[in-house]
């Protein structure tokens, strides 16, 4: 019985070394280690299923999301105007997606607008370069006509529409296909003064 007491506090130290060995991971590009209630930060988030081993680490489409996000300002920043001029080739990148989607807007008219006005809508993509549906409305400066939001969605559309359809090259085509894309208008230019259509 002695003999087994001390062979098992022999062993003791060597489990947790052990265990502790088993659950280093390095999941590339992240470098953290799971996340625990006994651990401080930083930690990569994971989950498992009922019967996966442990831990389990998230596919992640790095760097973008499941949502492909732009934002669209009517005068662009003097350090991005590269970024709103249209590829002169068949779109590749989303960054090729985004900068013909901005070289695409057509702000209203500045006595039809609105200062700092912004108004989010979401759509997607076909294969082909053409849109699936209509553009929806998912956000829009609060506190503006029903007029105003109007005129700014008819331009949106317009817009969208003049430069259908986009070009893709088919493995853009076929990554694209189907996934939302959210694009944010911003009217940052100085009109002086606000519209009278609020």
């Amino acid at each position: 019985m002695l003999r087994v007491s001390l062979i098992l506090l022999l062993l003791l130290p060597a489990i947790p070394a052990a265990q502790a060995r088993d659950r280093q991971t390095n999941p590339v590009p992240f470098a953290h280690t799971p996340c625990s209630v006994l651990d401080e930060g930083p930690c990569t988030p994971s989950y498992c299923g009922v019967f996966g081993p442990w831990p389990c680490f998230p596919e992640m489409d790095y760097p973008y999301g499941e949502n492909l996000q732009v934002t669209v300002q009517s005068v662009p920043p003097k350090d991005q105007a590269a970024k709103y001029q249209k590829p002169d080739h068949d779109l590749d990148t989303i960054g090729d997606l985004f900068a013909a989607l901005r070289s695409c807007w057509t702000p209203p008219a500045s006595d039809a607008a609105r200062e700092g006005m912004q108004m989010t809508v979401r759509f997607s993509f076909k294969k082909d370069g053409e849109m699936i549906g209509s553009p929806r409305l998912t956000y829009a400066t609060s506190g503006v006509s029903a007029d105003t939001r109007n005129t700014y969605l008819n331009a949106i559309n317009a817009s969208l529409q003049s430069c259908l359809p986009l070009k893709f090259t088919s493995s853009l085509g076929g990554a694209l296909a189907g996934r939302p894309i959210a694009i944010r208008y911003v009217d940052n230019r100085d009109l002086g003064k606000t519209s009278d259509k609020q």
